[in-house]
Formats: structure tokens, sequence, C-alpha cells
């Protein structure tokens, strides 16, 4: 015999408000949008605010006009030529490695082992990655020792110096070409091998495929990807300040002396150095956002 079941003593289920409904998602949205507001839009506003005041916050052009000096001109062009360099270096090699371990038949533990490797050493930057450096090819460092004791060849005795141009060019290049790595993998995975079968199939050689194929497809990523890793090693500022101090002046160097200084401080020539920095790594940071949009059309 089937119960009856009286419906006035079942749960009145409510319907969920439509104004309830639209808030939640804000809601989880809330935590991001506070920390970015906090961290960077409020500081980025009084950055250009202080670029353009003096010390009793009346309006001037001084200290942009300030920044026509020699010194800060040498700083912003050791920074672009660091920049520059490194950016190329890491496209290149990245490049390599990442078309070696998609495209190159290799054992799939060692793409795996890569991709993982990348994921790490790409956020490896700051004072470890100095002292790493330093306790590896300093002046008593591993390596350093190694090629003393075993190959008798001495690193200091034929010109390298870790603390120099050279030394924290090198440094970069360990987060600069696992960065590539990363961004540019999903592009060759994405080459399709319809493409590589159709370019055979009409007689192409592998340099002709590479050259009138593979290049013009991936000419957005990889150009798109040196403004990435141009504005990562222009505002890096920890590993350069951990490994060389103020013997190599760099842009944020300069700028930390200006905003810290005991003697030579300046915060509002401090702030127009620091507005000049954000415009740079601004448009490096555009045109990648540009390009990349472009390169994701061939991955759909």
């Amino acid at each position: 015999m089937t119960d009856v079941v009286d419906a006035k003593t079942l749960p009145i289920e409510r319907p969920q408000s439509a104004l309830w409904r639209g808030f939640l998602p804000w809601l989880g949205l809330a935590p991001f949008t506070i920390f970015v507001l906090l961290f960077l839009i409020l500081p980025t506003m009084n950055i250009v605010a202080g670029a353009f005041q003096t010390a009793d916050g009346s309006f001037t052009f001084q200290n942009i006009i300030d920044l026509n000096t020699s010194n800060i001109l040498g700083a912003f062009w050791v920074s672009m030529k660091i920049s520059f360099l490194t950016a190329l270096l890491g496209c290149v090699i990245g490049l390599l490695l990442a078309a070696a371990v998609t495209k190159g038949g290799l054992p799939s533990w060692l793409r795996d082992t890569t991709m993982t490797f990348s994921g790490v050493a790409s956020n490896f930057a700051g004072v470890p990655l100095a002292f790493a450096f330093i306790a590896t090819f300093g002046r008593l460092g591993l390596v350093t020792l190694i090629f003393r004791d075993w190959f008798n060849i001495n690193l200091a005795a034929s010109g390298f110096n870790l603390i120099s141009f050279t030394g924290l060019a090198l440094t970069y290049l360990y987060f600069q070409i696992p960065l590539m790595v990363l961004i540019v993998t999903p592009a060759l995975d994405g080459m399709k091998r319809e493409w590589r079968e159709a370019a055979d199939s009409l007689g192409a050689s592998g340099t002709q495929y590479v050259t009138m194929v593979a290049l013009p497809i991936l000419w957005p990523t990889l150009l798109g990807t040196f403004a990435l890793l141009f504005a990562n090693a222009f505002g890096a500022v920890a590993t350069a300040m951990a490994l060389t101090g103020s013997s190599l002046s760099l842009m944020p160097i300069v700028l930390f002396a200006q905003i810290r200084g005991d003697v030579l401080q300046n915060p509002h020539l401090g702030y127009a150095i620091a507005f000049a920095m954000i415009a740079i790594t601004g448009v490096a940071n555009l045109i990648y956002i540009v390009l990349r949009g472009r390169a994701e059309r061939w991955q759909k």
C-alpha cells in the first residue's frame, strides 16, 4: 500500500532570487579585484601622479626633463642592451629546445621533464637565483673550482666575471629560456601534420617547409614572445640587485637608489623613472598581447 504524503509537511523550496544569483559571481571575483586594485592599479596611479609633481605637490614637467641626464640615459642604454640580448638568445635557444622535445621524436618522458623544469625555472628569480649562480659560477663556485682543478682553466683569468654584463645576462637566461619554452610549445603543437604532408607532396624540402610554411605561421608567436621576454628582463630588479649591487648601472637599480638612497634620493625623479619603465614594458606587453591574438588564429 502506497503511503500518502501530505504536501503541507514537505519543505518549501524557495526560488533563488535573481539578485542573489547575479551577485555570487561578483563575490567570487572580489578578492582578485581587491588585490589588483591595491597592488597594481593604485600604486601605478600614484607613480604616474608623482612623476608630474614636486615635493610640495605642485604640477611640473621637470622630473620628466631630468630623465635626460647621462646617468639615467646610460642606465637606460645598459638595460635595453641586456634586455634585447637575453630576449633574443632566450627566443633562439628556447625555440630549438621546444622544437627538439615536440617535433624531434624524443621520448615523451623527456618532454614532460623539460616542461616541468621550465615551469619551475621560469619563476625562479630574485635573490635565490643570484645566490645559486654565485655558488656555481662565483670565484669559489662549484663549476669555477671544477674548471680550475680538473681542467686547469681559470675562468677569472680568462676574463669571465659573474658580476658583470655577461654574468648578469647569463643569469637572466636561466629564466628567459624556460619562459620561451612554455610559450612556444603550444604553438609548435598547433602545427598540423597535414601542412607538412601537403608540403612534402608538392616536393618541398625541409628548408622550404620551415621558411615558407612554419616560420610565417610561428612569426607572430616568436615576435610576441620576444617582446614579453624583453619586458621580463627590463623590469627585473631583485636578481640584478642581489648579483651586482651597484656595480652595474641598470634602470631598476637607479630607480631603487632614487627612492631608497641615503644621499642622492629624489623620490619624484624615481617616480619619473618608474613611469618611463612602465611605458616601455607596457608597450612590450601590448605588442605581445596583439601578436598572441594573431598567433592563436592558427591554433583553433
